[in-house]
C-alpha cells in the first residue's frame, strides 16, 4: 500500500492546483486502517460462524481491503464488504456501541480499533510526499488533501501537516454534504471547488 510519490511534474501554464489523497499517499495511514479492518472483521466473522454454521474465510487485508473498503466512508465500507459475503444484517445508528453486531455497531469498532493503534503507534509520513508538498507551496501551486476517514484531521495534526494545505476534506464532509464514496470522485471534486479551481486544472494524486 505504499504509495510513496518519488517523481513528479506540474505545468504550472494547464495547472493551478494539486489534490493529495492522505491514506498511503502523505501518511502511512492505509496499513493502519487495513490492519483495524481485519482485526474487526475476523472476529465478527469468527462469531458469525459459530452462530450460523456458516464457515467464513477471514478478511484479507490487501485484497478485500482495496476491493470493499477502501476510500469508502466507513459504514459503507462495513455494508459492502459483507454484501459480498452474503450476510444481511440491520443497519443500526451511529450510535450503536462499538462492536454491536449492526453496521454502524462494527463501523464504530473498527475506528476504536484505528485510534487505538494510532495512538500507540504514531503517524508516519513519507518524506518525498512532504517534500513535493513543501515545493508546490513555494511554486505557488494550491494544495488540498482529501480522505474519506472522518479522523482525517485528527490524523493531521498528529503528523503535525495540518497546516500544508490550502483545503482538508475529510469523512465529516463526505457525510455533512452527502458525498458518495470512491471509486466516485465526489470529494476530489468537492476540493476542487473549495480550491476554486476547475477539476481538469487540478492534479490529483492517488
Amino acid at each position: 500500500m505504499n504509495s510513496e510519490v518519488t517523481e513528479f511534474k506540474v505545468q504550472k501554464q494547464t495547472h493551478e492546483a494539486v489534490i493529495f489523497d492522505l491514506d498511503g499517499v502523505i501518511t502511512d495511514t492505509a496499513s493502519v486502517h487495513a490492519r483495524a479492518w481485519k482485526h474487526m472483521f475476523d472476529d465478527f466473522l469468527s462469531s458469525y460462524a459459530v452462530r450460523t454454521g456458516e464457515e467464513q474465510p477471514p478478511f484479507d487485508k490487501d485484497d478485500d481491503y482495496l476491493r470493499y473498503v477502501d476510500g469508502r466512508p466507513r459504514y459503507e465500507g462495513v455494508s459492502t464488504f459483507l454484501e459480498s459475503r452474503g450476510i444481511d444484517i440491520p443497519y443500526g445508528s451511529p450510535e450503536d456501541p462499538a462492536g454491536s453486531e449492526t453496521i454502524c455497531g462494527l463501523g464504530n469498532r473498527k475506528n476504536d480499533l484505528f485510534l487505538e493503534f494510532l495512538e500507540n503507534d504514531g503517524v508516519k509520513t513519507y518524506a518525498s510526499s512532504i517534500k513535493l508538498i513543501k515545493q508546490l507551496a513555494e511554486a505557488n501551486l494550491k494544495t488540498a488533501v482529501v480522505t474519506s476517514s472522518r479522523n482525517g484531521r485528527r490524523i493531521l495534526e498528529q503528523a503535525e501537516i495540518k497546516d500544508y494545505f490550502d483545503v482538508q476534506v475529510d469523512g465529516n464532509d463526505v457525510g455533512a454534504l452527502s458525498l458518495k464514496g470512491k471509486p466516485a470522485p465526489d470529494i476530489f471534486l468537492e476540493a476542487a471547488k473549495r480550491l476554486e479551481v476547475r477539476p481538469r486544472r487540478a492534479v490529483l494524486v492517488e
